[in-house]
């Protein structure tokens, strides 16, 4: 007996803007085109102009999804540790999309979760005390960390195990005189060849001193 063909689900826009996120999560940014994304889809790649206009739309309609993983800071919870826990939702969000770091910031067209995102950020700074003008100074220095040890924790050559990072770190020491170069022996043998070592721990370090900064300089105010 011939099994019951399944009916097609309509091709709407969500489905084109996921399909892009799930493409380029498994294959990288330069692999997405629109041929590429309608056999995804299994549709001509014409059909997906019914849903956007250009490949520029797509990026924001992708972007806009990234933004959306992000946990938003909840109501009534203090600004050190709504932004704390938005910082944390975003590396990991980031981690899982890492095509979208350089993407975050250039895009034109926000979408509603982008703006709803970005609001609810300086809705909570501001419900905290800060000016109009200490909240754009925090928005602006957290997203550079967070951005930017997103990219650098994304290119960095160390494994996802520790075993990988144990194992990239000494064949590189191994081109390295130590004699020459005692610092980042030490460095090396001291920290990140010790058990535990983790890179990504590094993060909420930084961000509690760029955290505990913010917050002398609230009350100083």
């Amino acid at each position: 007996m011939t099994p019951p063909i399944k009916p097609r689900l309509p091709l709407t826009r969500d489905r084109v803007m996921r399909a892009s996120v799930d493409l380029v999560d498994t294959s990288g940014i330069a692999s997405l085109t629109m041929r590429r994304l309608g056999d995804a889809l299994g549709v001509e790649a014409m059909s997906l102009y019914n849903h956007v206009a250009n490949k520029s739309e797509l990026l924001d309609g992708m972007v806009d999804l990234v933004f959306g993983e992000i946990d938003l800071p909840a109501p009534g919870t203090d600004w050190r540790t709504a932004m704390r826990d938005r910082a944390m939702s975003a590396r990991q969000v980031l981690a899982r999309h890492p095509w979208a770091i350089p993407l975050v910031s250039s895009r034109t067209s926000p979408g509603p979760a982008t703006l709803r995102h970005h609001d609810a950020v300086l809705g909570s700074l501001r419900a905290g005390g800060f000016t109009v003008e200490m909240a754009a100074h925090a928005f602006s220095v957290l997203d550079s960390y967070i951005y930017g040890f997103a990219m650098q924790e994304a290119t960095l050559p160390f494994g996802e195990t520790e075993e990988e990072t144990i194992e990239v770190a000494t064949a590189m020491m191994s081109q390295v005189p130590p004699d020459e170069y005692p610092h980042l022996t030490e460095l090396t043998v001291e920290h990140i060849l010790k058990p535990g070592y983790d890179y990504g721990q590094e993060f909420g370090f930084g961000l509690d001193l760029i955290l505990d900064g913010l917050q002398r300089r609230m009350a100083e105010t």
